[in-house]
């Protein structure tokens, strides 16, 4: 099956389901995709802040603050899936958040609270900062958090057939084949061939294809859209 066949089949049962059902809180079901969200987000938005020039402390009591919010006024039921990506949706609230606390804290006029960090502060990590926008960095790091839960997924799949360490010597091939060399080797340590070893990593491949375009269209509209964020998703990574 082609990409646009593999997004369709998606979203015939995880479209949007993640966001929707974290929206009705009434369940187990929603405090799963409550934690999934969490799960999925906190780290961008954590990076985003420390790109934005808050102090580390205060990027986490944010975020914190962030996700309490959310929760508290149940922001998540108003998401209409027919308006985009939820990511460009969950930017928005941020920068609503924000700037109310921007304002409340002038309201209040007093020393103490979140405080902003001029950029050439030394106690600020220059990989925190770098060249990259707040919106870059946040994009970098949904990239690489969503890897790294489809990794997960996948390798949840091997170990409930029993082969969890197979697994974790073959992951390497996943991003490209910089690594045929170690074919031969790992065949010898796996005790099967190098043809059956390279099969099994083409198809490990393939389902890691797979399990990366059904995360992604969890939280877009559309087919489309989901194409246009597996292209932002590499773009975010370059």
């Amino acid at each position: 099956m082609n990409a646009a066949g593999t997004f369709e089949r998606a979203f015939t049962t995880t479209h949007w389901s993640v966001v929707l059902n974290a929206g009705r809180r009434e369940s187990q079901q929603a405090d799963e995709a409550l934690e999934s969200l969490c799960r999925a987000y906190w780290d961008p938005i954590y990076v985003f802040l420390r790109r934005s020039g808050w102090m580390a402390h205060d990027a986490e009591d944010l975020t914190q603050a962030f996700f309490e919010r959310v929760l508290k006024k149940d922001y998540l039921r108003a998401v209409d899936r027919t308006k985009g990506k939820f990511r460009s949706f969950l930017l928005a609230m941020l920068r609503h958040f924000l700037a109310n606390h921007r304002r409340d804290a002038r309201a209040q006029k007093r020393g103490g609270g979140v405080q902003l960090v001029c950029l050439d502060d030394e106690s600020v990590d220059e990989k925190d900062l770098g060249p990259a926008t707040p919106e870059q960095s946040f994009d970098r790091q949904w990239a690489m958090t969503l890897l790294e839960q489809v990794v997960t997924r996948l390798r949840e799949e091997f170990q409930a057939t029993g082969k969890a360490a197979v697994f974790d010597e073959l992951k390497v091939f996943l991003t490209g084949d910089k690594e045929a060399g170690r074919y031969a080797q790992l065949a010898v340590k796996l005790n099967t061939t190098e043809a059956a070893l390279k099969m099994t990593v083409s198809r490990m491949r393939r389902r890691y294809g797979e399990l990366l375009r059904a995360e992604i269209a969890r939280t877009v509209s559309t087919p489309d859209e989901a194409e246009d964020e597996l292209r932002a998703l590499f773009a975010a990574l370059s």
